[in-house]
């Protein structure tokens, strides 16, 4: 079975979700609690959407979870550069996050176009108990 982390989307949201939160830890401004933990909360939805669509296994259902993901990447590099213009965090670090939602967004469009869904064939058990017998 394939696995989500062969991904690169998951690859870089993976990383984005590190980076933010070692960060944002090393930052501990006293005035960017609310906009630490909003980056962080949309910087780990990029992450779990990517994951969640994958396992749901349709494609309705990834491109759904793919969308999201991608709204969220958006969402969190917007906090990022106002974080940066706030002086609560550093160029370096935010030119890094820039480069990783950048990515991410890019391969989350690929996955949009074509879905890394894999079919999954139900075939109904016959010795399963409550099968009917037609």
């Amino acid at each position: 079975m394939h696995s989500y982390k062969t991904l690169e989307a998951w690859k870089r949201a993976h990383a984005a979700v590190l980076l933010v939160f070692q960060e944002t830890d090393r930052a501990r401004h006293p005035h960017a609690f609310g906009l630490f933990d909003q980056l962080k909360r949309a910087t780990l939805s990029v992450e779990a959407n990517i994951v969640e669509g994958y396992a749901l296994g349709t494609v309705p259902l990834c491109r759904r979870h793919l969308r999201i993901a991608f709204g969220s990447a958006a969402e969190a590099e917007c906090e990022a550069r106002v974080a940066r213009e706030l002086g609560y965090l550093p160029d370096s670090a935010v030119e890094e996050m820039e480069k990783l939602f950048g990515g991410a967004m890019r391969a989350i469009h690929g996955l949009m176009i074509s879905p890394p869904v894999f079919r999954r064939q139900h075939l109904p058990d016959p010795n399963h108990p409550l099968r009917t017998t037609p």
